[in-house]
C-alpha cells in the first residue's frame, strides 16, 4: 500500500524528489501515522493516484491517505481455511478481509485464527476422549469430564457469538506497538454448540470467596519446552456465570476447525477473543484474578488513564480488557469498486458492541461531514453482531469513500480516525471505510 503511493508520488514528481518525499511522509517536517495521513497539500496528487477527483477532499481529516490504498490481495493457503491473509506462520495467525465477512453467521473456513502456541496435532486428539478438568482454590469439588459426559449431563445450548481479538487494527496506532498488525479483520460471530459454563462450575459447586476463573488448553509453547504455557487467560465471576458463556464443541453444526480450538473451546462473547481458551483442558476456580501466563504485565490491558502517544506505562497503571468496544464494518461492497453515479449504492455490514448492542448506525460518503442513519438488525440473540444496511447517493463522479459509525446502547460512538492511544496497540474501533469511485 505504502509502496503503491510512493511510487506514484515520486513518478508524478521524478524531477523534485524532495518534494514528493515531502508530499507522502512528511519526512523533512513530521512523520506520517499508522493510519496513513499526508499534508492537505498532497491531495491533488492523491487525486491523480486514484485516477479521479476527490469531492468532498476538503473534509479529508488531517490528509488521510485514501482507502482504495488500504487493501491486498495477497494469496495465502491454510488447510480449511479461504481467502484468510496471514500475519504469521509460527504461531498461526490470520485475518479476515471484509468483504469475506458479509454473512450474517460467519462461515468456518473464513473465521480468523488467533494462536499463542501451537496446536496439538489432529492425529493425537479424540473427542471420545477428551477430558475436561473443573478444580481450583474455589472450588467446592473437582471433578473430571469426559467430552461426551459434558454432552450428556448439561442442557445443550446454541448461540450465535462474536469474538474478537483485542489487537484487531493494531497496524492503524503510531507510535507503532508490537504484536500481529491486524487491520479491521480478526473478527467474526459463528454460531455456537456447547453447554454452560454456568452450568458446570454450579455442578461441581463454587465456594463464597470465588472472584475469577482461568483456563489451560492443550497448545504447547512455540519454545518446545513443555514446562512453559503460551496462554492462560480467564474472566470474573460475573462474566463466568453469564448465559451466553459456553464451553462448546461445535461451530456452525460441524466440529471446530482445529485452529479455533477443536474439539473444545471457551465462548466469552464480547471480550477479547483470548479470554475464549482452545483446546480447552482444565478451569480454575480462583479466590484472586487470575495470573496465568498473559494475566499479567501488559499483555492484554490498557492504561487505566488516558496517556499521551508513546507513554511508558507502569505495569500497575495498566488495566484489564473486559468488554471490547463499540464497532462496525462495510461487508459490501469490497472497497475499490467502480459505481455508475445515476444510480445509489447498496452498502452493508455488521455492527458490534462488547457486552452491549448496538442502537444506532450511520454511513457517511463526505468523510464524516454529514452521516445517514442506516437500517439496523437488532441481534439474534445477546452477544450476537447486528447487521444493517443502507443505500448511498453521491451527486457527482470522482472519487470516494463510505464510512461507517456505529453507537451503542450506552451512548459511545466509534471514532471516526483514531480512539486513544495504548502501548500494546488494543482496542482501536474507528470508523471502517471502503473506496468508491464514481463515473
Amino acid at each position: 500500500m505504502a509502496k503503491k503511493i510512493e511510487r506514484g508520488i515520486h513518478e508524478l514528481y521524478a524531477e523534485d524528489p524532495e518534494k514528493a518525499d515531502w508530499l507522502v511522509w512528511g519526512r523533512k517536517t513530521d512523520p506520517m501515522t499508522r493510519r496513513g495521513f499526508i499534508k492537505k497539500s498532497g491531495l491533488l496528487v492523491m487525486g491523480t493516484i486514484v485516477g479521479a477527483n476527490i469531492p468532498f477532499a476538503n473534509n479529508m481529516p488531517g490528509g488521510l491517505i485514501p482507502a482504495a490504498f488500504a487493501q491486498t490481495d495477497e494469496p495465502f493457503q491454510i488447510l480449511g481455511k479461504e481467502g484468510l491473509i496471514v500475519l504469521n506462520d509460527k504461531p498461526v495467525n490470520a485475518e479476515t478481509p471484509p468483504h469475506l465477512l458479509d454473512d450474517d453467521i460467519t462461515p468456518a473456513n473464513r473465521f480468523f485464527i488467533r494462536n499463542n502456541g501451537i496446536p496439538p496435532s489432529f492425529e493425537d486428539i479424540n473427542p471420545d476422549t477428551w477430558t475436561l478438568e473443573i478444580a481450583g482454590e474455589s472450588c467446592e469439588n473437582p471433578l473430571t469430564f469426559t467430552l461426551p459426559e459434558l454432552k450428556q449431563k448439561f442442557e445443550n445450548v446454541t448461540l450465535q457469538l462474536h469474538l474478537e481479538c483485542g489487537g484487531n487494527g493494531r497496524s492503524e496506532y503510531n507510535p507503532p506497538a508490537k504484536g500481529n498488525q491486524w487491520s479491521v479483520g480478526a473478527v467474526g460471530c459463528a454460531q455456537w454448540t456447547g453447554v454452560r459454563l454456568k452450568d458446570v462450575l454450579e455442578f461441581c459447586g463454587i465456594k463464597t470467596d470465588a472472584v475469577y476463573i482461568g483456563y489451560y488448553g492443550a497448545d504447547t509453547h512455540l519454545s518446545g519446552d513443555p514446562t512453559k504455557i503460551p496462554i492462560s487467560r480467564g474472566v470474573p465471576m460475573s462474566k463466568a456465570l453469564e448465559n451466553e458463556t459456553l464451553i462448546a464443541w461445535a461451530m456452525n453444526g460441524a466440529d471446530i476447525p482445529l485452529h479455533n480450538g477443536y474439539p473444545l473451546r471457551l465462548l466469552c462473547g464480547g471480550w477479547p477473543a483470548s479470554a475464549s481458551g482452545k483446546w480447552l483442558k482444565k478451569i480454575v476456580v480462583r479466590n484472586q484474578v487470575h495470573d496465568g501466563t498473559k494475566m499479567t504485565g501488559q499483555a492484554y490491558r490498557v492504561p487505566c488513564e488516558t496517556v499521551s502517544a508513546g507513554t511508558k506505562v507502569p505495569d500497575e497503571e495498566m488495566c484489564i480488557i473486559k468488554s471490547m468496544p463499540v464497532k462496525s464494518i462495510v461487508t459490501f461492497p469490497k472497497s475499490g469498486i467502480i459505481h455508475k453515479q445515476a444510480k445509489k449504492l447498496a452498502v452493508r455490514g455488521h455492527a458490534w458492541a462488547g457486552d452491549f448492542e448496538v442502537t444506532e448506525l450511520y454511513v457517511s460518503n463526505d468523510f464524516g461531514v454529514r452521516w445517514h442513519k442506516a437500517e439496523l438488525k437488532p441481534p439474534v440473540n445477546r452477544l450476537a453482531w447486528q447487521h444493517w444496511q443502507a443505500t448511498v447517493e453521491f451527486p457527482k463522479t470522482g472519487y470516494y469513500e463510505v464510512w461507517a459509525k456505529a453507537i451503542d446502547s450506552l451512548g459511545n460512538s466509534q471514532p471516526m480516525v483514531l480512539p486513544g492511544w495504548n502501548p500494546k496497540g488494543y482496542l482501536n474501533n474507528a470508523c471502517h471505510r471502503i473506496a468508491v469511485q464514481v463515473v
